[in-house]
């Protein structure tokens, strides 16, 4: 993928077009930027977001949105594994929790009940997740028309990059919901019942399927991970 781009944006093969010598040098930099593993991870785990103004701790500083850091996800998104996009309407699935629990050899061998309290992100009750101040709904963006893209024409290439306006939702909230301040979910701690099986061994994995963090403007939740170390026995 990024032979194929460097060869498309190559100033030789667009003598004369300096949007293309542009372009060929900021494929470049995120190529070179990429092959860091700790940045590669933070791609991996944030988007984009990692190398806009503020992340990274440096590295990629000072790039604004639609600078350097589009780069990432309208160009390379593909090639690093396809980061899962938004979907109609600006929903995103939440995140997946990690929960490290210590049982006891006993239990570990007859099994158990526990409870357990997690602090997550859950839907919002006062707007039922949408993000829209109550009696109000989110507008489709003037800017993309909803498609969440927009389309830049450089010379006779055409470049499709996220909408600056909505983010990628395609959606707008004129009015956000007071009590989640429009992102559709909020921060409280639950509490959970686990059932732990006998004979569990160390280090078994138990999910609890949409348990994780709530989705944004109502996707689907993420789920939970119970990761499970018996003590040793005394």
């Amino acid at each position: 993928a990024f032979r194929k781009l460097a060869m498309q944006f190559h100033p030789d093969r667009n003598p004369g077009d300096h949007s293309c010598e542009h372009k060929f040098k900021e494929i470049n930099e995120a190529y070179e930027t990429l092959k860091d593993p700790q940045k590669r991870a933070a791609y991996d785990r944030f988007g984009h977001a990692a190398f806009e103004q503020g992340g990274m701790n440096g590295g990629a500083q000072g790039f604004g949105a639609g600078g350097f850091a589009d780069i990432f996800e309208d160009i390379f998104g593909d090639m690093m594994g396809g980061r899962q996009r938004r979907s109609s309407g600006g929903r995103e699935r939440g995140a997946d929790l990690r929960y490290n629990m210590e049982i006891s050899l006993e239990e570990a061998f007859a099994g158990k009940t526990a409870q357990i309290r997690v602090p997550a992100s859950i839907s919002c009750t006062e707007c039922s997740g949408s993000g829209a101040k109550p009696g109000t709904q989110p507008v489709t963006c003037s800017m993309c028309h909803g498609h969440g893209k927009v389309r830049a024409t450089q010379g006779f290439f055409s470049i499709e990059r996220t909408c600056p306006q909505c983010q990628g939702r395609g959606q707008t909230i004129k009015d956000p919901c007071p009590k989640c301040a429009g992102q559709g979910r909020v921060t409280e701690e639950r509490s959970l019942s686990v059932n732990i099986p006998a004979g569990i061994e160390d280090g078994t994995r138990i999910r609890l399927a949409n348990e994780g963090e709530a989705g944004l403007r109502g996707g689907p939740s993420g789920d939970l991970y119970i990761f499970l170390a018996v003590k040793p026995h005394n």
